[in-house]
């Protein structure tokens, strides 16, 4: 009888046999056939060692994107957002064209619409904003239309946005939070971002919510009892004070920015150069109007609120009279009384200016209602006493009646077209009429060792003659009080 050899007796007969690089397999053939030999009894499962050392293929499973649009989607995938509105006054047609704003206002922060519905209701439902019955009713579009948000068009309470979003079952903003995304998405400068930040601050502190740990009270200070006497302090109202202490130390540095602003301000007021403030309801093309008077090469965009920052250019009269041009935050009707705070140092241009440029859109469906949301805003400012020339922008896209209806109505106004220039010729020189002329008129002879003075004649005055004689330039201006005192003992004597 044959007996069966263990793997151990069999290590030196292996090494003989089988090269250096199969060894190892070989070994395990071996270890196997012995213990099938020996055992009979199978110890779990066995697998082939190839199939131990290789990774298996789930089929099924593979989330592949072959289109370049696709993969570009799932990167960025867009908020589906259904708009509500209440319409409380007003024709049926400006209901509609508020709620097409706020479409142009979702799709600028990145949504894309699916749907809109309008309710006609004397004023918003107090706990739904639309009405428990509509709220149903809004819910099962929401279901159909596959939207993971409701965009409310107005500024809805605390309440009424947790007891809407209980009856909808998705995420619900309202217009003002959806303006403050399109600021924070699109504000570059730190001043920008500072008022952005207040401003969302502001909107935020009255809607905190809390839930769970947040409304537990923590434990309370006082002696004895391991510090447990006393309710203490609510996680929800430790947020809300660390809030109110962010928003104390953004207004110090609001106003710390605000002096250098102020500064600048200043040196031109004592330098005398007059100011024009662009303003203007947003996308009415103010900032390719400022490229198109200075070449300033400010963002141009077919969006709400492409550019936020205040920009300032210095441009010419066509007469060689030295002004500066300010862009600033374009206006929206209803805009957040949060915004108008944050950003009222910056709104300052428009109250500061010798001169206000309101651009109106010609091509917009309701040009009227523009005019009337942008002089409530300079109102709010207190800029209503600066001198105002009406620019109806878009010309060459406005249908010619409008813009007859709008020449009528509005006395001081003037058509062009920032993108074609057709218009821009006049506007300048309507500008330069409309401008503050310097009070004094004097002539002088100023001899050639105080060419300075000539040079700030130049600069902060109004030329009407220049002459160079033997004894110097004999100049006659228009000046300030301030140039006219030094230019006066260069003037010649009267006549005996």
């Amino acid at each position: 009888m044959t007996s069966s050899s263990s793997p151990s007796q069999d290590t030196t007969r292996l090494a003989h046999t089988y090269p250096e690089g199969l060894r190892a397999d070989a070994l395990m053939e071996e270890d196997v056939a012995w213990s099938n030999g020996n055992d009979g009894a199978w110890d779990g499962d066995q697998f082939d060692r190839s199939e131990r050392a290789a990774l298996r293929r789930v089929v099924g499973l593979s989330t592949e994107l072959e289109d370049v649009t696709e993969v570009e989607y799932r990167q960025l995938r867009l908020e589906r957002v259904v708009l509500v509105g209440v319409w409380t006054s007003g024709t049926a047609q400006d209901a509609e064209n508020s709620l097409a704003e706020l479409a142009a206002l979702a799709e600028t922060a990145g949504a894309l619409v699916l749907d809109g519905v309008i309710q006609r209701r004397d004023k918003p439902d107090a706990a739904t904003y639309i009405g428990s019955g509509k709220a149903e009713e809004l819910r099962d579009i929401v279901y159909e239309t596959g939207a993971d948000t409701v965009i409310c068009d107005g500024e809805l309470s605390p309440g009424q946005l947790i007891q809407l979003e209980d009856v909808v079952k998705v995420k619900v903003i309202d217009r003002t939070a959806l303006i403050l995304d399109i600021f924070a998405q699109h504000a570059k400068s730190r001043e920008g971002k500072a008022q952005v930040a207040l401003a969302q601050m502001q909107y935020m502190l009255p809607r905190l919510r809390g839930w769970g740990q947040s409304l537990s009270r923590q434990m309370g200070g006082g002696r004895g009892g391991l510090a447990t006497r006393g309710p203490g302090e609510t996680k929800i109202e430790t947020d809300r004070r660390r809030i109110r202490e962010k928003m104390a130390k953004m207004r110090r540095e609001i106003a710390e920015m605000k002096t250098g602003r102020e500064i600048k301000r200043q040196e031109r007021r004592r330098n005398k150069v007059p100011s024009v403030a662009i303003a203007g309801y947003t996308n009415a093309g103010k900032s390719s109007l400022l490229n198109r008077l200075t070449g300033a090469g400010v963002l141009v965009e077919n969006a709400l609120f492409a550019t936020l920052d205040p920009t300032v250019r210095r441009a010419e009269t066509p007469s060689g009279r030295l002004y500066t041009l300010a862009d600033t935050v374009g206006f929206v009707r209803h805009l957040p009384h949060h915004l108008v705070e944050a950003f009222r140092s910056t709104m300052e241009e428009v109250g500061d200016s010798d001169l206000i440029l309101h651009v109106v859109d010609g091509s917009h469906p309701a040009p009227e209602e523009q005019l009337a949301a942008v002089r409530e805003v300079i109102r709010d400012v207190g800029a209503t006493g600066v001198p105002e020339i009406v620019v109806i922008n878009k010309a060459d896209l406005a249908d010619p009646l409008v813009l007859q209806r709008l020449m009528r109505v509005e006395k001081h106004s003037i058509a062009v077209s920032a993108r074609t220039g057709a218009g821009i010729e006049e506007l300048l020189a309507l500008i330069d009429n409309e401008l503050p002329r310097p009070s004094v008129e004097i002539e002088a002879l100023v001899p050639y060792t105080h060419g300075k003075l000539v040079a700030r004649a130049h600069d902060e005055g109004e030329i009407l003659s220049e002459e160079h004689t033997a004894e110097g330039t004999l100049l006659k201006v228009r000046v300030h009080e301030e140039l006219a005192a030094e230019l006066t003992p260069y003037a010649p004597a009267p006549l005996a």
